[in-house]
């Protein structure tokens, strides 16, 4: 069987071609479920063990994102019941808690989806970063994400999983890191690092950076260009408030560094080098106004 991707021609997954708001706007709530493989072209397809299986069917079935994941390189099944991860990257504080369980019957996702921690996880402090590497989705995500989640793994050792299907072949390697739901593409091993060590720092580098899950597609690019613009990094530091949509144009309200700016978008769509392999096209974004609503404003000095 001829796996999908390309021969990487000049351009193809280098980080030349635009990644920005692209993550995966159905990403909000997140179900990880640690099964060795092999994984199938599609999770619908895969063989799983009958509790994985059910867990995930639950999963899809009301909205949770559902991930396989290994460790880097390791194959071996996983012994002493079901090691799950979820998270909910929609809420306020976006968090993500672990557990062991015997059977599906044991996670509660009726609660991830209504933003409570199921009883049987307890939440935990450090991030998770998920690198996609599912070859029978897309060659391209295996021949770039393996080496790319083994190196990740020797300087975060417990913290980097291969995963299945992240959504976005075109930009492999994807890099997803929780509870946030960053999205990164066409990464290399350091604009990796780089990314993950800023996440751990509470910031975002715009660098490769595809936007940020379970938000539509231009409201990411509103929140990208205000960035570029101000300078603001915190993963927290810029919002959208507010949007509007007129046709293919998107007006968008957004909060960044104690300013309020107007932002206007639209789709373009540029050629990809890859030809159909891995994309025939690549759909970004472009700005077309960023007015700032209201100036910073400094504390009135005292007169003595």
């Amino acid at each position: 069987m001829t796996l999908k991707g390309c021969a990487h021609p000049e351009g193809c997954h280098t980080g030349d071609l635009p990644v920005l708001a692209s993550a995966t706007v159905g990403a909000r709530f997140w179900l990880l479920v640690e099964h060795p493989g092999p994984w199938a072209s599609h999770l619908e397809d895969c063989r799983l063990p009958s509790g994985v299986r059910t867990l995930v069917d639950r999963a899809l079935a009301i909205g949770v994102r559902p991930q396989l994941i290994r460790r880097p390189g390791r194959r071996t099944p996983v012994e002493g019941g079901i090691h799950v991860m979820v998270a909910d990257s929609t809420a306020a504080e976006p968090w993500l808690a672990e557990g062991v369980i015997a059977g599906p019957d044991d996670l509660d996702l009726d609660a991830l989806v209504a933003g409570v921690v199921p009883e049987s996880c307890i939440l935990v402090s450090e991030p998770v970063f998920l690198v996609c590497t599912h070859a029978k989705r897309n060659a391209c995500c295996a021949r770039i994400g393996l080496p790319l989640a083994r190196s990740l793994a020797k300087v975060l050792p417990d913290r980097v999983w291969e995963t299945s299907h992240v959504g976005g072949d075109r930009y492999a390697a994807n890099l997803v890191c929780l509870p946030h739901g960053l999205y990164y593409g066409s990464m290399s091993q350091a604009a990796a690092i780089a990314a993950a060590d800023a996440y751990r720092s509470g910031e975002v580098t715009l660098d490769r950076f595809r936007g940020r899950s379970g938000i539509p597609e231009p409201l990411q690019a509103a929140e990208h260009f205000v960035r570029a613009h101000t300078g603001e990094l915190s993963v927290g530091g810029v919002a959208v408030e507010s949007s509007r949509s007129d046709g293919a144009t998107t007006e968008a309200f957004v909060r960044g560094s104690g300013v309020r700016f107007r932002v206007v978008v639209e789709p373009m769509t540029l050629k990809a080098p890859c030809g159909t392999a891995c994309a025939e096209e690549i759909t970004t974004y472009r700005l077309v106004v960023l007015d700032r609503l209201t100036p910073v404003r400094y504390a009135t000095p005292v007169l003595t």
